[in-house]
């Protein structure tokens, strides 16, 4: 079964949260971003492999040590999304179209041109910036098998996946999901930053809060029945590993703390029986009625809280011109937030996080990845 929300979805701008930091508080982010490379240019002795990277451990120091410097108003901006919406647009941070250069054609040729002087200059410093907003949240974090392990992901179509269920995709629908749905590492939050989008192309939103389900329908989906698996960037070797079932929903608190685990397009459901695949059946048809979309401006950062709301992207046309869509994206990590318990037995089908702002020590980088011996053969395509 293919659930996916409908291509044909009205913008309703006022339907998510919206957040606006002071013009101050803005350019203080900008600034101390500016401040902070310059600092590791006179700091490293090859700069550009640390922006190529953003792991190295003098520029998460750097991040850590004066992150507390921003204004009061950026941590209260970038708090976890407060409506039953599951998602905030926060804006806006000043930025002009020129400063960054043409799109990438790529993530890879992202990356590579955040240490390229020409562009280096901008590019990684809007880098830091993310960095500096994640932390301001939660703890950024990345995957080794995504991006390079890269913290800060480029989202940019790429000529030949145009049909792909990825970020690297353009003419088809990206199916609404959990983020890393398959893993109990997921991220709590999810955070979007646009530096260009001329199309206004739209993120699709869809809260777990807003659906409407039977007493019995709710109690199916509550019950471990099927695994969710690693999707198409996360390459092969995870048939190797058990596959556990997990819940769909889950809730600690009645149906107003209402959370899931959603991925359609990765989920078994043929294995199921019908009265399960009628209920996932409800279940994408109350997204898709509620789904909202958001056409990100410049300058604009799109909370998505991973555990109340589903997400997509709407169809688009890319011209590989330099002039497409680019946003930015980062995993944060909520450390005062707990999931199910369940979810500790979980082995995340040996994908491992980078987790260079926790403690040294104080967690598992992956549970799991002790007990399976699994080879990081992740694929090249983005999934969000």
């Amino acid at each position: 079964m293919k659930g996916v929300l409908s291509e044909r979805k009205t913008l309703h701008p006022h339907s998510i949260e919206r957040r606006e930091l002071p013009a101050a508080a803005g350019r203080a982010v900008r600034e101390l971003a500016s401040e902070i490379a310059t600092t590791l240019d006179a700091t490293l002795d090859d700069p550009a492999a640390a922006a190529r990277t953003l792991t190295h451990p003098v520029l998460i120091e750097q991040i850590d040590a004066r992150v507390g410097e921003l204004p009061a108003e950026v941590r209260h901006a970038m708090r976890p999304p407060a409506t039953a919406a599951g998602a905030t647009i926060v804006g806006c941070l000043p930025l002009t179209d020129k400063e960054f250069g043409p799109t990438p054609p790529n993530w890879r040729d992202a990356a590579r041109w955040s240490g390229v002087p020409a562009f280096r200059a901008h590019s990684f410093q809007f880098d830091l910036v993310m960095l500096l907003l994640a932390r301001s949240a939660g703890e950024p974090f990345g995957w080794y098998g995504q991006q390079d392990g890269r913290l800060v992901n480029n989202i940019v179509p790429a000529a030949g996946h145009e049909h792909e269920q990825s970020g690297a995709s353009s003419k088809t629908l990206l199916a609404p999901h959990t983020e890393d749905a398959f893993h109990p590492e997921r991220a709590h939050l999810l955070m979007l930053g646009c530096l260009r989008n001329p199309e206004l192309v739209g993120t699709t939103v869809a809260s777990v809060r807003r659906v409407e389900l039977s007493a019995a329908q709710r109690e199916l989906l509550s019950t471990p029945t099927l695994p969710i698996l690693p999707d198409v960037s996360y390459g092969g070797g995870h048939e190797r590993l058990s596959t556990a079932p997990i819940p769909t929903l889950w809730s600690p608190a009645g149906p107003d703390e209402q959370t899931l685990r959603y991925d359609p397009a990765y989920t078994p459901l043929d294995d199921a029986d019908p009265e399960f695949r009628t209920a996932y059946t409800q279940l994408t048809a109350e997204l898709e009625r509620v789904c909202v979309t958001a056409a990100l401006a410049p300058g604009e950062v799109l909370l998505v809280d991973n555990d109340v709301a589903v997400h997509g992207r709407v169809p688009f046309t890319a011209r590989y011109d330099g002039a497409d869509r680019w946003l930015k994206r980062v995993n944060i990590r909520l450390p005062e937030r707990p999931r199910r318990a369940g979810e500790a037995d979980e082995n995340g089908y040996g994908q491992r996080i980078v987790a260079p702002f926790r403690a040294a020590g104080a967690l598992p980088v992956e549970r799991g990845t002790q007990k399976w011996d699994v080879p990081n053969d992740r694929g090249t395509l983005e999934h969000s």
